[in-house]
């Protein structure tokens, strides 16, 4: 059975309910960037929808200095906010690929290390600027 062009992952559920485009991204394009981040669906699922939400804008867009950055707020036994930037990237895809996959290292950490609490930084992989921090 084919999907359709709009078809988005199961896993893919909570980036459609929870993302909100900010500073960059039109949203004409939503669907394309909903697509992108579904991988970080998988990491997810494990928290209600209405425990997370989800934020992308993008930086200097198709600018020399051009930098997406998701951010990621999860509600559970405290809230935690997840941010990671993108490195100067040309190709938009590129830039969103590398920042995603941030987010989901950052998610995976601290989902596999609890006694980390929201206040100590995870270290950044690649070129990719990370934090987190409790949101107040």
């Amino acid at each position: 059975m084919r999907q359709s062009m709009n078809a988005v992952p199961a896993d893919a559920s909570v980036i459609v309910q929870r993302l909100h485009l900010s500073a960059g991204f039109h949203a004409t394009g939503r669907d394309w960037v909903v697509g992108c981040l579904a991988a970080l669906g998988t990491r997810l699922r494990s928290y209600r929808d209405d425990q997370v939400d989800l934020e992308i804008s993008l930086k200097d867009r198709d600018g020399d200095e051009q930098r997406v950055v998701p951010q990621c707020w999860i509600s559970s036994a405290h809230r935690v906010h997840f941010v990671a930037t993108s490195s100067k990237q040309r190709l938009l895809s590129s830039a969103l690929g590398e920042a995603r996959d941030d987010l989901i290292r950052q998610v995976d950490e601290a989902k596999t290390d609890p006694h980390r609490t929201a206040s100590q930084p995870i270290a950044a992989a690649g070129g990719a600027r990370t934090r987190d921090r409790l949101a107040t």
